[in-house]
């Protein structure tokens, strides 16, 4: 089947998610009342307060999708095959921007994004014995998605890309991991970087890749024997990466539980060589160095601090 259709996410009511934060909403100016402080319990009065602003140039978030799927058994379906491909274009996606402020509201919601995807589905199912007292059926899942973001307005801090579960920026996956460039440690066994500090430049910072696999499914295998069921179910992801836990720091109390990276960090001049796992700093190196911390955050944010996601696990 091949279908082209466009869908619109429906924006609701005015509601609050925090107290600091805008609702969605493209309505006119939200009014409304409250109780206004005073001295005494006893003498009250209702109050009107603006609750949100005017948003009328917010829109629907909209979709233009083409999926195609085809389905296919042989030698009377004891082999079967289902494949299905999709393209989707998103945009007019709303979000949180940051505003001059005008009115009294520094963050609302805009249609800020565009995000383009495709995948690829696959199913195999195979019948591979059937007899009387005994049968094994296998079925095998694969998935891979392929997504971009195409526009952007959001405001972008190193922090929150190197940070967190993953974040948008053009031209990468919408939850895209990036890092500071280690630049391996000096003869002191300090994590040593490029431009940490830099805020609204962002061309120091390496692209990891993405919180979210590309290539996902399972492969299940049913047995059969007189009146006994065995299911061998495992399933697989590739292609993300994860951030290992922050855990270096310029200082320790003997209290912490160390990771077991520690055996292998810097101890003595010229394990820079062939190690990437800092030293302990000492006292002297701590008061000689008042960013020391900052490196060692840097550090916990890096290239050095990446792992593969990948795994095959056996589920039941």
């Amino acid at each position: 089947s091949i279908s082209k259709a466009v869908s619109h996410l429906s924006l609701k009511a005015s509601y609050s998610l925090t107290a600091d934060r805008p609702s969605v909403t493209n309505a006119l100016a939200v009014i409304q009342s409250y109780s206004p402080w005073r001295p005494s319990a006893g003498v009250t009065e209702s109050g009107l307060t603006i609750y949100d602003l005017e948003n009328s140039e917010l829109t629907y978030e909209k979709k233009n999708e083409v999926n195609v799927g085809i389905d296919m058994g042989f030698l009377n379906n004891r082999i079967s095959l289902a494949a299905d491909w999709y393209k989707r274009d998103n945009h007019d996606l709303i979000g949180v921007i940051n505003t001059q402020g005008i009115g009294g509201q520094v963050m609302k919601y805009g249609n800020v994004a565009g995000l383009k995807s495709s995948g690829v589905e696959l199913t195999l199912s195979t019948r591979n014995i059937e007899t009387k007292n005994f049968s094994w059926s296998t079925d095998f899942i694969y998935s891979h998605l392929k997504e971009e973001v195409t526009d952007l307005m959001s405001y972008k801090r190193a922090i929150d890309l190197v940070s967190g579960t993953g974040f948008g920026m053009e031209g990468y996956p919408s939850r895209s991991i990036f890092s500071f460039d280690f630049q391996g440690l000096n003869d002191e066994g300090i994590p040593q970087f490029i431009n940490v500090q830099e805020r609204n430049n962002l061309g120091h910072l390496k692209y990891s890749g993405t919180a979210d696999p590309t290539d996902f499914g399972s492969f299940g295998n049913m047995f059969r024997l007189y009146g006994f069921k065995l299911n061998v179910f495992i399933t697989y992801s590739f292609g993300n990466v994860i951030r290992l836990d922050p855990v270096f720091s310029e200082s320790y109390s003997d209290l912490l539980s160390m990771p077991r990276e520690f055996r292998n960090r810097w101890m003595r001049p010229g394990d820079e060589n062939h190690t990437d796992i800092p030293v302990i700093a000492n006292k002297r190196q701590v008061k000689k160095d008042n960013y020391l911390s900052r490196a060692y955050n840097a550090y916990n944010y890096s290239t050095a601090r990446i792992a593969k996601g990948d795994f095959i696990r056996m589920k039941e």
